[in-house]
């Protein structure tokens, strides 16, 4: 599955638009994760535990995402873009959309 941020796959034909796919997940804090985030407030430096779970999420977006645009028969998605969104008291989504499409 191809997945690109522009309008267009370089080399590619777009044959047929499926329309907007999206995933998301919810992910909320870990205890463990905000007590090292704490110490690395005082002392400086990346928080590694917190870069580690964007990650883990934003893959599982992609995912969920890829899944519903592979249900629709498509074998790309152009124009993709993340977001994010505090939900909750230490809980954030991770939402990633785009367009399906096939290309040849």
């Amino acid at each position: 599955m191809f997945l690109t941020n522009t309008e267009e796959i370089p080399g590619k034909k777009i044959t047929t638009f499926y329309g907007v796919v999206s995933g998301s997940t919810v992910r909320a804090k870990h205890a463990g994760r905000d007590m090292m985030a704490g110490i690395k407030n005082i002392f400086g430096g990346e928080l590694k535990g917190y870069t580690e779970l964007l990650q883990e999420s934003r893959d599982e977006a992609i995912g969920r995402m890829k899944s519903q645009a592979k249900q629709l028969g498509a074998n790309a998605v152009v124009n993709v873009r993340f977001s994010t969104s505090s939900v909750a008291a230490g809980a954030a989504e991770i939402y990633v959309y785009g367009t399906a499409v096939s290309v040849d």
